[in-house]
């Protein structure tokens, strides 16, 4: 009796190390999506981190949703943009960009992804009508950008608003006439960068008159990466980015160069179809050399 127990006991302790394992080798894979277009494929992944974009992009691409729409706004620099559904049987020249699967997202912006060049994201309505940032139904757009020096990042970090409300106040100062002579110089000679430089220079010194800081502190990997591979640094936290291109990227820049309209929609019609298989992340590195965290 002893012996069948030991042995049951056994055949219960491998069936469930077997359940566990299969388990995990679950976990380790993850969902490759590619972007088929007229100038080549890009291969993308989607953040586990942003949940809610990442289960509604899926369902749309494996229901073929976003089969024959078109990139309809180009950028070159900046961006393309997809996913209006109204875009599928669009006249030539006819604007796009309103369309949408009848439906938003609740914004999911999580500071650890931000619009390096590849980055994959989701449109949105911009203004008071969206006042929690909620994304598009199924819009979306890659993002281009360019690099960036980390002199110029700085000066992207800067409230500008600010900064040129309390320079006013400022150069009313006695103390700051020198501040004040320079920059009604650069005014009268109708040099509007001297300008811009002068109020940007006397930054430090607003700062400490008024006790205010006048910037957020870029993160280490915001300069890292938009001084090495670039991308659109003043969209961070303000639109959802979801996930990223690992491979095409020069398609992305074949794209973006395109002829256009006024609308920024390219003259010939550049269509999508997207698909997603379930791959091991391993291979999904071993290819692409994508590494997960």
């Amino acid at each position: 009796m002893g012996t069948l127990s030991f042995l049951l006991k056994k055949v219960i302790a491998f069936f469930s190390l077997t359940l566990f394992l299969l388990s995990c080798s679950d976990d380790k894979k993850d969902y490759l999506v590619t972007i088929k277009t007229p100038h080549g494929d890009m291969k993308a992944i989607l953040y586990d981190e942003t949940p809610k974009h990442k289960e509604n992009f899926l369902k749309l691409a494996k229901e073929g949703f976003y089969d024959s729409l078109l990139f309809h706004r180009i950028i070159d620099g900046f961006m393309i943009q997809g996913g209006d559904p109204e875009s599928k049987n669009a006249e030539q020249g006819q604007r796009l960009g309103q369309g949408s699967p009848g439906y938003t997202i609740p914004a999911e912006f999580n500071k650890k992804f931000i619009h390096e060049k590849g980055a994959l994201a989701a449109a949105r309505k911009g203004g008071a009508g969206n006042p929690t940032k909620a994304s598009s139904g199924s819009q979306f757009y890659i993002a281009q950008g360019k690099k960036y020096t980390e002199k110029e990042l700085k000066k992207m970090t800067i409230d500008y608003n600010n900064l040129y409300r309390l320079f006013s106040q400022l150069i009313q100062d006695p103390e700051f006439s020198d501040i004040k002579n320079s920059y009604m110089e650069a005014q009268q000679s109708g040099d509007g960068n001297k300008v811009q430089e002068i109020i940007i220079e006397a930054k430090e010194e607003i700062e400490k008159k008024f006790s205010i800081e006048l910037d957020t502190p870029l993160t280490e990997k915001q300069i890292e990466v938009y001084t090495s591979i670039g991308g659109v640094p003043h969209l961070d936290n303000e639109y959802t980015v979801f996930g990223k291109v690992i491979d095409g990227l020069e398609v992305l820049d074949k794209i973006a160069s395109q002829k256009k309209d006024r609308s920024d929609r390219p003259l010939e019609d550049i269509r999508m179809e997207i698909s997603v298989e379930q791959l091991p992340k391993k291979k999904i590195t071993k290819l692409y050399g994508y590494k997960y965290e």
